[in-house]
């Protein structure tokens, strides 16, 4: 072969090369394109996932890629009721009953028998108390979330010689009442008035035991279920 075949030969070759060479570049290049626009987008989902995470750390909330079930919302009882249109008959008082684990009052219209005077008028206001905190609330009172825990017949009478000024007898031994019940007829007497004697009712029950003189205060309302306080004689 003659020497300028071969020179035309060698840079044919150099030039097959450099071509190869600039297709490689070229590639690479509209790779790192490409992928330019990816990367980018990369970058920035990653700060602002630390910006995010720098803001709840600040506000002392722990992230967690566990779901967690904080359960359903609390439910709110009304305990609230209008106020009802006085009847004409009977005597308008209120009475204490049970709702959200607390004591409220309720509106009633009682009707004592009539006809009695002084102590035995008294003791006839205090038994349809009773009667009236042993009625089933009304349709209404159940759906504001009130209800009674006096359930069972009761009898008073009026104070035995030797008892406190203003005492009354329950047919039962107040003690032996589930403490909601007693508060509610605590609260309800107190709220009368007739039976409260200096902030205290005094009830006794049927037995020989002495009467004691029960408080009806905020912790009773708010906490019926708890022991009623008393006062010394």
């Amino acid at each position: 072969m003659a020497s300028g075949e071969r020179v035309a030969d060698a840079a044919a070759r150099t030039d097959r090369r450099r071509a190869a060479g600039l297709r490689a570049a070229g590639l690479r290049l509209a790779g790192r394109r490409a992928a330019g626009p990816r990367t980018g987008r990369g970058r920035r989902a990653l700060a602002s996932a630390a910006v995010l995470a720098a803001l709840t750390a600040g506000c002392g909330i722990r992230t967690t890629s566990v779901p967690v079930d904080a359960g359903g919302a609390p439910s709110r009882v009304p305990c609230s009721l209008p106020e009802a249109a006085p009847q004409d008959a009977g005597v308008p008082t209120r009475v204490y009953l049970v709702c959200a684990s607390g004591l409220e009052p309720v509106s009633r219209t009682v009707r004592p028998e009539g006809g009695a005077s002084g102590e035995d008028a008294r003791v006839e206001t205090a038994q349809a108390l009773l009667d009236a905190l042993r009625e089933r609330p009304s349709e209404r009172e159940r759906q504001a979330g009130f209800t009674t825990y006096l359930d069972e017949p009761l009898k008073v009478a009026a104070g035995r010689a030797g008892d406190p000024e203003g005492s009354l007898r329950l047919s039962r031994q107040p003690e032996d009442l589930p403490p909601a019940a007693l508060a509610q007829i605590v609260c309800t007497y107190g709220e009368w008035g007739a039976a409260s004697v200096r902030g205290t009712v005094p009830l006794g029950g049927p037995g020989d035991y002495p009467v004691r003189r029960y408080v009806c205060d905020a912790s009773v309302k708010a906490r019926p279920e708890s022991p009623l306080p008393t006062r010394a004689p």
